[in-house]
């Protein structure tokens, strides 16, 4: 391996009667993850422990209480609460929310600080979550307030990628979020993030219609004809390989979708169906389109199997590579817009 500076990935643990600890654990007891990141958990030491005992995992760690003590090349723990949280795993707890947010907000502050390079979040439960401190639908709506830029929740894996226009939104009140603006803003975001992050030079992004079959002109509701198809021919005009409305119904089953870079949802199920359908365990959720890169596995607490070892590590290990993968091909975008000699022969 060279010796240069490993990337530094944070960590928040999430709900604490979940498997956010136990696939943290499992990814990080192979010691071979180390030759790519130096781990920085936000928790404490306690914690840790009982969670490495009660999985019987053997791991070696590093206990902090300063980011500035941070060893390279080893597993961090930095210290951010004194007490001994009570852990009762498979149940929902307002103590299990409490310390969810705290090792969040912690690990948001030192991403922001850049004292990590990196965020992966484990799973937090949106509901026990919830107090004056956090009022958000989910980790994606809370670091688009703390981070700059406007963000994209989009799931990803070697062989697929959905992005959403609306995400955390009831479906009663779907129609009514699609505008022509939020739809170039989301397609905008996807177009940037697919250059700069997975190193596509022209992304080409399928749109999936809003309503059955696109509306069938008309029958089945007039949103696609008169939002959708307008916005998406204009964005056509300003010279991006996007295309679309596509019928969500057979979209997936034919294929289709092989035949892009990435695909638009217009709703949270429409994307997420068939996303962990055809992706489930080795996908990602990537928040595009801010400042810095957050990704999390594509799965939630698993209440029904926490505590019992039973929970596939595979998603948070590919969540971990896939910040490290982003990360850097950010940087290199970075180089070669500030070369232009080098961008110049990139093209050719």
């Amino acid at each position: 391996m060279s010796s240069e500076k490993k990337i530094k990935v944070g960590i928040s643990v999430g709900d604490l009667n979940g498997i956010g600890c136990e696939i943290i654990l499992k990814t990080f007891e192979d010691t071979r993850m180390l030759d790519f990141c130096t781990p920085v958990i936000f928790g404490s030491t306690k914690t840790i422990s009982f969670q490495k005992k009660h999985f019987n995992i053997n791991l070696n760690y590093n206990g902090i209480y300063k980011l500035s003590e941070t060893v390279d090349g080893r597993i961090n723990i930095l210290n951010i609460w004194k007490e001994t949280p009570n852990v009762d795993f498979g149940k929902e707890t307002k103590e299990g929310g409490k310390y969810a947010f705290i090792s969040l907000k912690k690990a948001v502050e030192a991403l922001k600080n850049d004292e990590i390079d990196v965020l992966v979040t484990a799973p937090i439960n949106k509901h026990n979550i919830q107090s004056e401190n956090f009022k958000f639908p989910g980790h994606t709506d809370f670091l688009a307030k703390e981070l700059t830029g406007e963000a994209l929740m989009f799931m990803i894996s070697d062989s697929l990628k959905i992005g959403l226009i609306t995400d955390h939104v009831p479906v009663k009140d779907i129609s009514s979020h699609i505008t022509p603006e939020l739809i170039e803003k989301k397609v905008n975001k996807m177009y940037e993030s697919l250059q700069k992050d997975f190193r596509i030079r022209r992304p080409k992004i399928a749109v999936l219609g809003i309503n059955p079959h696109s509306g069938d002109n008309g029958v089945i509701g007039n949103e696609d004809d008169e939002i959708l198809k307008p916005t998406l021919k204009k964005i056509q005009e300003s010279g991006k390989l996007v295309y679309g409305p596509y019928s969500a119904d057979s979209f997936f089953g034919s294929d289709g979708y092989k035949n892009f870079d990435a695909v638009l949802a217009s709703y949270h199920d429409q994307g997420l169906i068939p996303f962990k359908t055809l992706s489930f365990g080795n996908g990602v959720n990537y928040t595009a389109g801010l400042s810095k890169v957050r990704t999390s596995p594509d799965h939630g607490t698993a209440y029904e199997i926490a505590g019992k070892g039973e929970a596939d590590f595979n998603s948070f290990k590919e969540a971990v590579f896939s910040a490290i993968k982003i990360y850097r091909n950010r940087k290199e975008f970075e180089k070669l817009n500030k070369n232009p000699l080098k961008k110049l022969s990139a093209k050719v």
